[in-house]
């Protein structure tokens, strides 16, 4: 920390009860700030308050109102009260981890934008997530001081789409955590085999939310044609929640009656070392991503990533992953590819595990701590 640090507000609420991306992003960021001693107050969920306590014990922890629980109220409250909150504690900078800022707001502003999907590629939104999401995007662009994203790809793709002064964005990429994405011991994948009754069943696995944007039909059915006739053949599993992609269930319908797929749901992320280490093959075909979080997980915990090369992914897996497309048939080559190649795979998991060292939460945080005190001198410098 250095003297003349700004006091920062990080608002919180916004995070889930399940830890998905944006949950480990604002976990991991606050505890790797915490740890500077940088000057920071937190503002959360009341469920949320012991766990801050725990990961930011330096810091100031508030637990917002029971209020702040649905979206609307949550928004109502970030427009009202985190202002005058902000006032209150004498913070210097607010720090929006998602997207949403308030619009009137006496401090210094920061805001996430954490990818540009909502313009590049809308349809695979839904609508009124789509039209959200853009409307608080550019908002955001207009309003806040600094906006930080995680790619540069996200940095080019909201110049082009959204009128973005570069100037203003911060490239900022996020961390893994080693203590909790790590090679597997023997019992961590025993204990994920075991969960989801795999015995010796060979696996590709994939982790996050079913949604269009993550190509799961397309995945689906590529596993379906890699699988078919393999006298070893391996089982799919889809790990993360239900999106509201419909196509998922008429892919499953049209998969073999003797290919298995598996809905494994939410997995704690506890199981997630042994669930992504333990595969063959992690497979991430995404048609878009503002960084791509689960493939550097997946790399960290040594796994033979397949992915594609669209938008940030290959920021983040270098030549430590193998790419295919995202069509059907792509996906299956891809696949069958690393299934038959034992050697390869052997060979992306270590290059992988070494690329996933270069991006730690500590290198996140001194980032987001340079954007904080460059957000504080441009409002203290117009406010003169």
């Amino acid at each position: 920390m250095h003297r003349g640090d700004p006091h920062v507000l990080i608002d919180a609420t916004a995070v889930p009860a399940d830890r998905g991306g944006v949950g480990r992003y604002v976990d991991s960021l606050l505890a790797a700030l915490d740890v500077t001693g940088a000057p920071m107050s937190v503002v959360c969920q009341p469920r949320d308050a012991a766990l801050y306590h725990r990961i930011a014990p330096n810091s100031r922890v508030v637990p917002a109102a029971d209020a702040v629980a649905t979206r609307t109220a949550r928004l109502s409250w970030e427009q009202t009260t985190l202002p005058r909150l902000a006032r209150r504690l004498g913070a210097r900078v607010v720090h929006s981890p998602h997207y949403t800022v308030p619009l009137a707001n006496p401090a210094a502003s920061v805001v996430t934008l954490h990818d540009a999907t909502f313009f590049t590629e809308a349809p695979l939104h839904s609508p009124v997530k789509a039209r959200f999401f853009r409307a608080w995007t550019r908002a955001a662009l207009r309003r806040a001081t600094v906006c930080v994203v995680p790619s540069r790809a996200t940095s080019e793709e909201l110049v082009r789409t959204a009128g973005a002064d570069s100037s203003r964005l911060r490239v900022t990429y996020h961390g893994v955590d080693p203590e909790r994405f790590h090679p597997p011991s023997p019992e961590e994948v025993a204990a994920v085999r075991r969960d989801l009754s795999l015995g010796e069943q060979p696996y590709v696995a994939f982790l996050g939310t079913l949604e269009p944007r993550k190509n799961v039909p397309a995945l689906i059915r590529g596993f379906a044609r890699a699988a078919v006739g393999r006298a070893d053949s391996p089982a799919l599993v889809l790990a993360g929640q239900s999106g509201w992609d419909s196509e998922v269930e008429r892919a499953l319908e049209s998969v073999p009656h003797r290919i298995r797929v598996i809905r494994a749901g939410y997995l704690p992320v506890e199981r997630l070392a042994g669930f992504l280490g333990g595969a063959a093959v992690v497979a991430y075909p995404s048609i878009g991503e503002g960084f791509g979080l689960p493939a550097l997980e997946a790399m960290a915990c040594g796994a033979a990533v397949l992915t594609t090369r669209r938008l940030s992914l290959p920021e983040v897996g270098g030549d430590a992953v193998a790419y295919c497309g995202v069509r059907e048939s792509q996906i299956a080559r891809g696949i069958a590819s690393l299934l038959d190649d034992p050697a390869r795979r052997a060979e992306l998991s270590t290059a992988a595990q070494q690329r996933a060292k270069e991006f730690t939460w500590q290198a996140c945080a001194a980032s987001h701590l340079r954007a904080y005190a460059h957000a504080d001198h441009l409002h203290r410098r117009a406010r003169r």
